[in-house]
């Protein structure tokens, strides 16, 4: 339907060829025609969001993989008629879901309201019929249709994609189709381009704005046909796994694992050695029940909602999904545009230079001059950025010492203003001051060819060094009233060149250093000029070696495979196109990096959707929005570093949880099965298992609450299922050790061998054992244990000293003689001191050596 869509490399229609194709002329539809149009081809506006209800989120949130082995295992729990246990699972697997569903479902609610209208009205041409004038007035934007003609302003919204019919001096600002910060000239012309339609200077889309100038344009594509639309088609695509999804995945898979192998083995043993056969299939449920962290999806829902919400009271970020808030704590390497973010979306003057390159504060005032009479002149709404930056940087008293007689404002074709003053004092005389892009006001100088051509040196040089150049000519004319014309632009005096920066943000060097304490490492995607983005990067504190530049097009010469090697050692990426950023992002993911994504514009829609996590400021448009994982208030490093530190509260605490219960039941479950071979009984009945399975989850709930050391924000919370699975290997076996030394114990403490047919006190015996260990486990493999709470207990510390309780007074109480508990002789206590003793130190000494590899090597975690 819309020219937008043509081959990038194709010519463009003339404005003859696209009339035609839309049956349509420089006068408009008529009020016929515009009707069967909107019959046809329906409202322009684009594709509505649909809130996601509560019961699409409930049921996303059973697929997840955790909750299906619970669900699997509460079955099997029913099956075998062990309803006490069938009956927690499914308890913990409800709460679950319920916590995870309604904080998702507030965070829907929360975008809906930053959800808004591109545009509300435009000015069009329309006829009452073909005989009749065309007439100039306001029409909602949703009654906009291919075929009618529209103007537009200084300021305005571009409603629909169009293509230029007549233009006066129009540049549009399209940072969020492109990124680009600087405005683009855009013309009429039929010019046989061979760019993108992004590029193409008489193409126009909506979500972009007129910075300045005048234009009549045809529309060409509305509604779902604009490029606009088509980035929520591409939003809708389905995203790869992220950091959170393969962490699951891969746990999921060990879990599934271990218990798909404990109960045959458990049942085969008790068959083979003491004659036992289906009886034990309870207990050999409970085992594997024993071995599977029932409160994970409990507490990682917990740590998750708490850090979103906590997010969102003191920094005003949404959380649209929450593991993404897993993802952010566990970010190594954050990619982002240098505009809004590193800088403010503004140039700010650097110096003026003379002829010679020295400082002279003569170019500056005669740019200022040109400046303010083109503004003033010309009826323009508002100075455009750079001319901005040097009225900010003058006294106004310099900009009366003239009048102003008239103006030539900027023209894309020329690149230059001109502003006609006359000087008090020099009666007769007008003076013609010339500001513009640096060819195209050195070549209306008059200079020999070696100092133009030196001068148009110097140019490329201060460009090359990250600046934006403007040159300043003037030249004096006997005063006339004819009016002034590109014509008079000759014979110039050349003045000086005028050098802009980009104003840096006021957080962005603090934030920076945050991220870089925090081993996150910072990447600069961008549309500009790579010295541009080089000197953003040097001014900020970031050094960018020149071969930590990499282009687009030396890009588009690498292969996944090298680009992946590339990017994890190159800092700019410049002159990026929304599939150069989107190839980056899925480079540093093959690398290995988990990866965030900052971006707030229709071209960063494929990084958004490529990233870990993405993120989105407030005042993004609005299908970038919809695509991130994280809505920031502001366009604010400072905010990021929030996000992170939150996730990596919540991160850290899910880590800790899952390493101690992990490693605390593989344990146990060890135990159990060497216990099994070598008692005459169950080394546990299936309701004590659930007791103590029931203690053990209820002090686990602590880990939601608890703050972890500072040390924890120092290094991302990314957990790989390898190294997760070499620890609770680890130090299961040494909590294995611990239970086989405690039957050693009591092998002391009841008399000999024979004690240990007394099942009851063996059962209250381990049964001790177990939640005292287990509370040691909690309090030494804690992240940053050594100083997290100093002398305060906190609520690990509280958890734990109940969980101690619960184990010494459950045997001793009427509800442990209900679980076949029975009290236990004094000696026992004496000996299992001594156990935990020797326990404790082992783990002080293993928990160390991990804790050091750790901090050695970072990327193991």
């Amino acid at each position: 339907m819309a020219e937008t869509t043509a081959d990038p490399g194709a010519q463009a229609p003339t404005v003859l060829q696209t009339l035609r194709r839309l049956d349509s002329g420089p006068r408009g539809l008529t009020e016929a025609a515009a009707e069967e149009r909107q019959a046809r081809f329906g409202a322009n506006v684009t594709p509505d969001h649909r809130g996601i209800s509560w019961a699409r989120v409930l049921l996303r949130s059973l697929r997840d993989p955790f909750t299906a082995v619970l669900l699997c295992l509460g079955l099997v729990s029913a099956l075998v008629a062990s309803w006490g246990t069938a009956c927690v699972i499914l308890l913990l697997v409800a709460v679950s879901c319920v916590l995870r569903t309604s904080g998702e479902y507030r965070a829907d609610r929360s975008m809906a309201a930053l959800r808004e209208l591109v545009a509300t009205t435009a000015t069009v041409l329309r006829r009452a019929d073909e005989a009749a004038p065309p007439e100039a007035r306001e029409i909602p934007v949703v009654e906009l249709v291919p075929g009618d003609v529209i103007r537009l302003g200084p300021g305005d919204l571009v409603p629909a994609d169009v293509r230029l019919l007549r233009t006066q001096g129009l540049t549009v600002h399209q940072a969020a189709l492109t990124g680009e910060s600087a405005p683009v000239a855009k013309d009429a012309a039929d010019a046989a381009v061979d760019r993108t339609s992004f590029d193409r200077p008489q193409l126009c889309f909506q979500g972009t704005s007129v910075t300045s100038g005048s234009a009549t344009a045809v529309v060409v594509a509305t509604g779902a046909w604009t490029r606009f639309a088509a980035a929520h088609t591409h939003a809708a695509v389905r995203r790869e796994a992220s950091a959170f999804d393969r962490t699951v995945h891969g746990i999921s898979w060990i879990l599934i694992r271990f218990m798909l192998l404990t109960p045959p083995l458990v049942l085969m043993a008790n068959a083979a050695l003491r004659d036992r056969g289906l009886e034990t299939l309870p207990f050999a449920v409970a085992v594997a029940v024993g071995l599977t962290p029932e409160m994970l999806p409990v507490i990682v829902t917990t740590c998750l909602a708490r850090g979103a919400s906590l997010l969102a009271r003191t920094h005003g970020v949404i959380v649209k999904r929450l593991p993404a808030l897993h993802d952010l704590g566990a970010v190594d390497v954050l990619c982002l545009d240098k505009t809004g973010t590193l800088t403010q979306d503004r140039p700010a003057l650097d110096r003026a230079l003379g002829p010679d390159g020295r400082d002279d504060p003569e170019v500056l005032r005669w740019a200022a001059v040109n400046a303010w009479w083109t503004l003033q002149l010309a009826d323009l709404p508002l100075p455009d950025a750079l001319d901005e930056a040097v009225l900010d940087a003058v006294d106004e008293d310099d900009l009366m010492a003239h009048d102003g007689v008239a103006a030539l404002p900027f023209d894309p074709v020329r690149r230059l203003a001109t502003a006609v003053v006359r000087t008090p004092g020099r009666l007769g005389t007008h003076t013609l001051v010339v500001k513009g892009a640096a060819e195209a006001v050195l070549e209306r100088c008059a200079l020999t060819r070696p100092e133009h051509e030196r001068l148009l040196a110097r140019a490329a040089e201060l460009a090359g060094d990250g600046l934006r150049v403007l040159a300043v000519a003037v030249t004096e004319v006997p005063a006339r009233t004819r009016a002034y014309g590109p014509a008079d632009e000759q014979g110039l005096s050349f003045r000086g060149f005028l050098t802009f920066e980009d104003a840096l943000a006021p957080t962005a060097a603090d934030a920076l250093k945050v991220l870089a304490d925090r081993g996150v490492t910072v990447k600069i995607l961008t549309g500009d000029h790579p010295g541009t983005a080089a000197r953003v990067c040097r001014d900020l504190g970031i050094a960018v070696p020149a071969d930590h530049v990499l282009t687009a097009d030396r890009v588009d010469r690498l292969d996944d495979t090298e680009l992946a090697e590339v990017a994890a050692r190159t800092t700019v990426f410049a002159r990026c196109a929304p599939e150069h950023k989107a190839r980056v992002c899925a480079a540093l993911r093959a690398g290995g990096h988990t990866v965030g994504y900052l971006g707030d514009g229709v071209n960063d829609l494929p990084a958004l959707r490529t990233a870990d996590v993405g993120l989105a400021p407030r005042e993004a448009v609005a299908v970038a929005r919809e695509s991130a994982d994280v809505v920031l208030a502001e366009k604010d490093l400072t905010a990021i570093g929030h996000s992170i530190a939150a996730g990596r509260h919540a991160g850290g605490n899910i880590t800790t949880y899952l390493r101690v219960a992990l490693s605390s039941n593989l344990g146990n479950v060890i135990a159990m099965l060497a216990a099994g071979l070598l008692l005459p009984f169950l080394p546990m009945l299936p309701a004590q298992v659930l007791a103590q399975n029931l203690c053990f989850d209820a002090a686990q709930l602590a880990f939601a609450h608890d703050r972890p050391h500072p040390s924890v924000l120092r290094r991302p919370t990314a957990l790989r299922p390898r190294e997760l699975l070499r620890f609770i290997t680890g130090f299961g076996v040494l909590n294995a050790v611990a239970d086989l030394a405690t039957f050693g114990v009591l092998f002391l403490a009841l008399n000999g061998p024979d004690g240990l047919d007394d099942a009851a006190v063996f059962h209250s015996g381990w049964f001790t054992e177990n939640l005292i260990t287990q509370a040691l486990v909690m309090l030494l493999l804690r992240s940053g244990r050594h100083t997290a709470e100093g002398n305060r207990p906190g609520p690990i510390g509280w958890a734990a000293a109940a969980l101690t309780a619960a184990g010494l007074l459950l045997p001793l109480s009427p509800l442990g003689s209900l679980l076949g508990l029975t009290p236990l002789p004094a000696l026992y206590y004496l000996l299992l001191a001594a156990v935990l003793v020797l326990y404790g130190a082992g783990l002080t000494v293993v928990g160390a050596r991990d804790e050091q590899r750790l901090t050695d090597h970072p990327s193991t975690r």
